[in-house]
């Protein structure tokens, strides 16, 4: 199995930075830590290894081509789906409804991301599951919060599925010069959108003042946004050599991906604030869920996949 040299240069590059982050967690822990009552390193620390994990399986799936990337995102899809479902007010009279969400939507759609049948992966879910799974409800003949029912499903399924499926569908885009290098895209998407999470962290607990919805999410403020955007516009445009953009055109899609990312994390929390959680779960140590992990992706991704779409590749 080839490798593509650009592919192989980000995978090194991320390994050591996650080896300098392991080295000072590590440090930090034996010095200031070292029966574990220190919560803030404990909390750095679980992140770290989180990272480990993820950036290893990210890795796995890269080398593996198209099929390892459609087949991981199908997963993180439905392990984000059942978290969503798990916090709304879903019913026994829901049943079919759901089978159909988890066992006939989701893997459709990803086979459809497999087919690159675009005229259709794009509409399917926000037009006909839109149509359909309210009919499949209403045929139980249950009325009570119908509504509120029918509208998390769908909700759940934009989120975690059709948004989430954008990703591996970058694979199917068709840029001139740039052939067999998609899946640098993705990476380009996620790394970008990952660091601007971390830096906005990170500037906010070094200037971090005045904080922008101290109601939806106390940890967001003016400063760690602003320190953090522009910090991640200017590692995307550092990028630009694994993306078919010029340095210009990768920061300015970077500055993109991130304002996107945020808001996805600030419209996350809402939702999370309006069920009484902190995370959406609990799977990833010092992350918690998959939706924890994704609510940047997927406010992003569609956004980016439409603009590189037909401004790079003429369709």
């Amino acid at each position: 199995m080839t490798i593509h040299p650009d592919l192989l240069q980000l995978l090194v590059g991320v390994g050591a930075i996650l080896v300098v982050a392991s080295a000072v967690g590590y440090v930090l822990q034996r010095r200031f830590s070292p029966d574990g009552a220190n919560q803030a390193i404990e909390n750095l620390n679980d992140r770290i290894r989180a990272w480990w994990v993820m950036a290893t399986l990210l890795a796995i799936a890269f080398i593996g081509g198209r099929t390892g990337v459609i087949l991981l995102f199908g997963f993180c899809s439905f392990a984000a789906l059942r978290e969503f479902l798990t916090l709304t007010n879903v019913r026994r009279a829901d049943h079919w409804s759901l089978v159909t969400a988890f066992f006939v939507v989701l893997p459709y759609q990803y086979y459809l991301i497999w087919i690159d049948w675009y005229g259709l992966y794009a509409i399917f879910i926000p037009v006909y599951v839109f149509l359909l799974l309210p009919i499949v409800s209403a045929l139980r003949g249950e009325a009570e919060n119908y509504l509120v029912r029918i509208a998390e499903l769908q909700w759940a399924l934009m989120i975690a599925v059709f948004c989430a499926s954008h990703v591996p569908a970058l694979l199917n885009l068709k840029i001139p010069g740039y052939e067999g290098r998609n899946v640098l895209l993705i990476a380009f998407l996620i790394v970008v959108v990952q660091l601007s999470d971390v830096l906005q962290y990170v500037w906010g607990k070094l200037l971090g003042k005045r904080k922008i919805a101290p109601r939806l999410s106390p940890s967001k403020t003016v400063e760690g946004f602003a320190g953090g955007i522009l910090s991640a516009t200017t590692v995307g445009a550092g990028l630009w050599w694994m993306t078919p953009f010029t340095v210009w055109q990768a920061g300015l899609l970077a500055f993109l991906i991130a304002i996107l990312g945020f808001f996805g994390g600030l419209v996350m929390s809402a939702i999370k604030r309006d069920r009484g959680v902190k995370d959406w779960g609990h799977v990833i140590a010092g992350h918690g869920g998959f939706i924890d992990r994704l609510d940047s992706v997927v406010f992003s991704a569609p956004i980016f996949f439409h603009v590189v779409r037909y401004w790079w590749t003429g369709s």
